[in-house]
């Protein structure tokens, strides 16, 4: 039998025997983020909130209380993960190294403001936005957000760059308005920092309208940061999305060598069936997915072609 801490940290992470549980857990977790979300939007109308503010505290109370139980049990169990299982580290700085790993500061913020006003008095508008926060705690069950979060990761370089190079146009366009626009508009071009509004506005294509160049050379100026900027907000977008991609790819074909090195012996174990649904899950694939994947290396170990409709085996 399974000690409690490692049966406990199996259905936390949705691994090994307790996959099915973790998956239950997970759901259940989701559902209750989602309702403090609704909740903490419907409660920032005063009229709403005045009506309903004991059903509101009882969703904050029992909300807390589960996420803070979460926390806890996440930082005990933290020893078992897999990510530590060949760490040389103690127990107590393995559980300290996770409470400053990325999920476990958003869990830690989930729970924070709670207790914040049990100590301090703090603003109601800064309290919900700060609660709003939990929102974060989703990415650990949506495959969407994983994906964009390592993309970032991965291009980070990339995006560095790209950013730097908008900042310098920034520059250069707050400089460039400043100097035309200033002696006309003082009110609105009376400095750089005043005019990097205006750059920003155009720069994103946003173009809110409330400052605008009145000179002909200014509106030609204008007109060419307009032009740029529309390029260089593609810069980034491009990057994400085509490492975004990437990331999908790789991870199909995470699981395609899984299922390749499963398949050697010829079948699929039931324990082997069970590895590959965990790393299934871990991924972010879909059952659909997972599947065509494990018929695709059916089809080159046997040979055999396998209808995508129904499955069912086909004449070579």
């Amino acid at each position: 039998m399974l000690p409690i801490r490692l049966v406990l940290a199996e259905i936390l992470e949705g691994s090994g025997r307790n996959i099915n549980k973790g998956r239950w857990l997970d759901a259940i977790l989701v559902l209750i983020i989602s309702i403090n979300i609704v909740a903490i939007v419907l409660e920032s109308v005063q009229s709403i909130a005045d009506q309903y503010a004991t059903l509101f505290w009882w969703i904050e109370a029992i909300s807390v209380a589960i996420f803070s139980l979460e926390y806890i049990t996440r930082v005990w169990v933290s020893v078992d993960l897999e990510q530590y299982e060949n760490s040389s580290d103690s127990a107590t700085l393995i559980r300290i190294k996770y409470i400053f790993s990325p999920m476990a500061l958003i869990d830690l913020i989930a729970i924070l403001p709670f207790y914040l006003t049990l100590f301090i008095n703090v603003d109601l508008r800064f309290l919900r936005a700060l609660r709003l926060l939990r929102i974060f705690k989703l990415t650990r069950y949506s495959r969407a957000m994983q994906l964009l979060l390592q993309s970032f990761k991965e291009e980070s370089n990339s995006l560095l760059a790209a950013f730097f190079i908008m900042a310098v146009i920034l520059i250069l366009a707050s400089c460039g308005i400043y100097l035309l626009e200033h002696d006309i508009q003082p009110e609105k071009f009376g400095s750089i920092p005043a005019a990097m509004w205006w750059a920003m506005a155009t720069l994103t294509t946003v173009g809110y309208g409330d400052v605008v160049p009145i000179t002909p050379i200014g509106k030609i100026f204008g007109g060419v940061i307009t032009i740029l900027s529309m390029g260089m907000v593609a810069i980034p977008t491009g990057l994400l999305a085509s490492s975004f991609s990437e990331q999908i790819r790789k991870r199909r074909a995470v699981f395609a060598d899984e299922v390749h090195t499963s398949l050697a012996h010829g079948k699929l174990t039931k324990a082997e069936l069970l590895r590959l649904e965990e790393l299934r899950l871990n991924l972010g694939l879909s059952k659909l997915e997972a599947n065509a994947a494990i018929r695709q290396q059916l089809n080159t170990l046997h040979h055999l072609v396998y209808c995508p409709h129904c499955g069912e085996k086909l004449e070579s």
